[in-house]
C-alpha cells in the first residue's frame, strides 16, 4: 500500500509541476502541496537500494534548476514557462532528497 501512495505521489507531483509550469500564476499555490508530495515520496518511494541513484538524479536536477537560464528563449514566453516548470520539479525534489539523504546518512551511521 506504503508503495502505491509514493509512486501515486511521484506521478501526481511531476504532472502537477508540469501543468504549474504552464500556468505561472498557479506556482504560489502549488509549492506547498509540491513540497508535502515531495516529502511523500522521499519517506515512501524510495528504498534504501535505490538512494544513491535517487540523491545523484536529485542533485543534477536541483544543480541545473539553479544555474539554467532559459529567459534567453523569447519565442512565445517558452523560456518563462520551462524556469517555471524546472523550478517546480526542484520545489518538488528537493524535499525527497533531503528525507533520502538522512535516511542515508542514518543508515550509514548504524553499519558502524
Amino acid at each position: 500500500m506504503d508503495e502505491r501512495i509514493g509512486h501515486y505521489s511521484f506521478i501526481v507531483g511531476v504532472i502537477i509541476a508540469i501543468v504549474a509550469g504552464l500556468f505561472p500564476q498557479m506556482m504560489e499555490s502549488t509549492a506547498l502541496l509540491l513540497l508535502v508530495l515531495g516529502l511523500i515520496v522521499g519517506f515512501l518511494n524510495v528504498s534504501g537500494r535505490e538512494s544513491s541513484g535517487f540523491l545523484i538524479a536529485a542533485i543534477a536536477l536541483l544543480v541545473a534548476g539553479g544555474v539554467t537560464n532559459f529567459s534567453v528563449i523569447s519565442w512565445q514566453g517558452l523560456g518563462a514557462i520551462l524556469e517555471s516548470i524546472l523550478t517546480n520539479i526542484t520545489n518538488f525534489v528537493a524535499p525527497a532528497a533531503v528525507v533520502v539523504a538522512i535516511r542515508a546518512v542514518f543508515a550509514l551511521a548504524a553499519e558502524r
